[in-house]
């Protein structure tokens, strides 16, 4: 009896302990993490995912169809601007290539013989019609004077008459054939005509000639190759793709919200996905003029002058876009502050044991950290919106964490 009587003792102790204990901790409140306000360097950023690309990708194809005799580049190759890259059946464009070019060397031989024999020949031909026409005329009055003082009969003079007629033809025919052989006259025109017309008949069959010898309009590397020897070229078709070198560019969508934050020239850091290890450095060079309303989002490009030998197009990388920086401001982490994107955003904080309700108005925003302008001071204690805690519960803290200077001290050091 008496070993019962003790356990029975030794059970109620214990439970008054335990209840003693839970008043306690039920006066004290629940534990919850909280976080500090500490007065350091805030940068604004934005965080967001892009994907490398090439400041320009060519599609390199055929504008004729035509059988491919010789593909000169594979993947990964680095080709100068005006390289060959396909050569095509061109049997055919070259056979018309020296017709034209005959046809041309044909109209300038005769442009030649125009103006060193044609031209001087008609010249002469004209010098001697009017000779003639003048001895004509001579004769002619010679023989009117004699018919008129008996000496013939009219049929001299009629003759004469006739002579001196013929010769006026003929000196009129030569003076229209020298006209037409000097300066701009009908016979050089001509010739020149067809000079023009020979050299663009040339023009064309060498156009069509060198659309058969494809080259690379740009220093580039080559992605893909889609054709080989024996196959068929035709409009259209894609047989080679590149990427120009030097400059790359960055694509990425940001939400909406932070179109205020973004300027042209804003710098920004960058990190391939594939080597975490290896940032540099991107600038803010386009944003577009509207926004995606499916999305919410806004599209923006940023240039990499510098690309470091280890980014490839279609690379995806993790950006930080960097605006201005604020020395000494109040700053905490974005994790405790909530309702940010709303016109009255707000802070549970820890004061006398309780959760408490504040309104907050903010500032620059990090990655991670909040500036507060107004509503809180330095090593005010915070609630994570993580702690199961709503406003008026009573509540204790457990370590508060101070930042100071971008180190994370526990309160009880302090």
């Amino acid at each position: 009896m008496k070993l019962q009587f003790k356990w029975a003792v030794a059970a109620v102790v214990v439970v008054a302990c335990g209840a003693a204990a839970l008043l306690v901790a039920n006066q004290r409140g629940a534990a919850v993490q909280v976080v500090a306000v500490a007065k350091t360097d805030i940068v604004q950023s934005v965080v967001a995912t892009g994907r490398l690309n090439a400041q320009a990708r060519i599609d390199i194809g055929a504008e004729v169809t035509a059988t491919v005799l010789e593909v000169r580049v594979r993947e990964g190759d680095r080709v100068r601007a005006g390289q060959l890259l396909v050569r095509l059946q061109d049997a055919e464009a070259s056979a018309a290539l020296v017709q034209a070019r005959g046809a041309l060397l044909e109209a300038q031989t005769r442009v030649l013989q125009q103006s060193s024999v044609t031209a001087p020949v008609a010249t002469q031909a004209l010098l001697q019609a009017e000779a003639a026409l003048r001895v004509a005329e001579l004769e002619y009055h010679r023989a009117q004077d004699l018919v008129a003082r008996g000496f013939y009969a009219q049929q001299k003079q009629d003759d004469a008459r006739r002579a001196l007629d013929v010769a006026r033809s003929a000196m009129e025919s030569a003076r229209l054939q020298s006209a037409s052989n000097q300066g701009q006259g009908v016979e050089p025109v001509l010739a020149a005509s067809r000079v023009a017309q020979a050299q663009a008949a040339v023009d064309a069959a060498t156009a069509r000639l060198a659309k058969l010898n494809i080259v690379s309009p740009a220093e580039a590397v080559v992605l893909s190759r889609t054709t080989e020897p024996g196959g068929m070229a035709q409009p259209g078709r894609v047989l080679l793709s590149l990427a120009t070198v030097g400059a790359l560019r960055i694509d990425a969508a940001l939400d909406e919200k932070h179109l205020r934050l973004l300027t042209p020239g804003m710098g920004a850091r960058a990190v391939a996905d594939a080597f975490p290890g290896q940032a540099f450095e991107a600038q803010l060079s386009y944003i577009a003029p509207v926004i995606d309303p499916q999305r919410g989002t806004v599209d923006v490009r940023l240039e990499v002058a510098k690309p470091p030998a280890f980014l490839k197009p279609d690379m995806t990388v993790s950006l930080e876009l960097i605006g201005g920086t604020h020395k000494d401001a109040l700053v905490l982490p974005s994790v405790a502050v909530r309702d940010v994107d709303r016109e009255v955003p707000w802070v549970l904080t820890l004061q006398d044991g309780r959760a408490n309700r504040v309104s907050v108005q903010l500032g620059f925003r990090g990655v991670g950290s909040v500036e507060i302008l107004q509503g809180l001071k330095v090593g005010d204690e915070a609630i994570p919106q993580t702690e199961k805690a709503l406003p008026g519960d009573r509540v204790r803290g457990i370590a508060p964490v101070v930042r100071e200077k971008g180190l994370e001290v526990p309160s009880f050091i302090r």
